[in-house]
């Protein structure tokens, strides 16, 4: 006697469909995730890998963007003495009254010195060589940084140079007091020690056009007791 097979509904016999395990199912002990080795051959290369690109990105600034200038002679006195060091940069902004700057100007000579911003373009300068006092926009200066008052004349109230300050005669200039006006893209500079300083009021500097100036002084690195900022004297 057969045996007689089980037929579904439609007539095909039915099979049964072998089990498969889901994407999401993990055989039982298996770890969920693999625990990160350490290496510390690996960490120590990241880390001078960092050191090695810092190293790189501040020569690159100090290279492109600032430099070292060792201050020469007494013209600054007595914030700046012979053999100080500063650092200069081109990334501190404008130029505006009381920054201290290196600048490098052919027609005097072809080292750097360093000055005070006095004016800046458009404005007018006014020095009383009789009272000592400088104005600027006439208003009076309180200058405090400097060794003593403003006596000395150089080539600025010198009829011969005159047309090199763009001086009229008639209304710039009296007895004890000259002004001048800043040009466009210049500034107007003098020494802190203002009796033994060459400088704007020098006919081989007088106006300092702003495309010559190497950098502001932004910090004191030597001497060592006297390490630190260098502010305009508006911060």
């Amino acid at each position: 006697m057969g045996i007689r097979a089980k037929h579904t509904s439609s007539g095909a016999m039915r099979q049964a469909a072998p089990e498969t395990e889901r994407p999401d199912e993990r055989m039982e002990g298996e770890p969920t995730e693999k625990k990160k080795i350490y290496d510390p051959q690996k960490d120590t290369y990241e880390w001078i890998h960092c050191i090695v690109v810092a190293i790189i990105v501040c020569v690159l600034l100090f290279v492109l963007a600032a430099r070292v200038i060792d201050v020469r002679g007494q013209s600054m006195e007595p914030t700046l003495h012979e053999g100080d060091k500063l650092i200069i940069t081109r990334l501190a902004g404008g130029y505006e009254y009381g920054d201290i700057v290196v600048l490098q100007k052919d027609s005097f000579k072809r080292e750097p010195i360093v000055k005070r911003v006095i004016a800046t373009e458009g404005q007018t300068v006014t020095i009383d060589f009789a009272q000592g006092v400088v104005s600027v926009d006439g208003q009076p200066l309180d200058e405090p940084y400097t060794k003593e008052k403003t006596y000395d004349r150089y080539h600025i109230m010198d009829p011969a140079y005159y047309d090199v300050y763009g001086i009229d005669p008639d209304k710039d200039v009296t007895a004890d007091t000259v002004t001048v006006t800043v040009p466009e893209g210049c500034v107007f500079v003098m020494g802190d020690n203002r009796n033994n300083s060459s400088d704007s009021r020098v006919s081989t500097i007088n106006f300092v056009d702003t495309r010559i100036i190497m950098g502001k002084a932004v910090f004191r690195i030597y001497p060592f007791n006297r390490i630190g900022a260098i502010y305009g004297l508006e911060d």
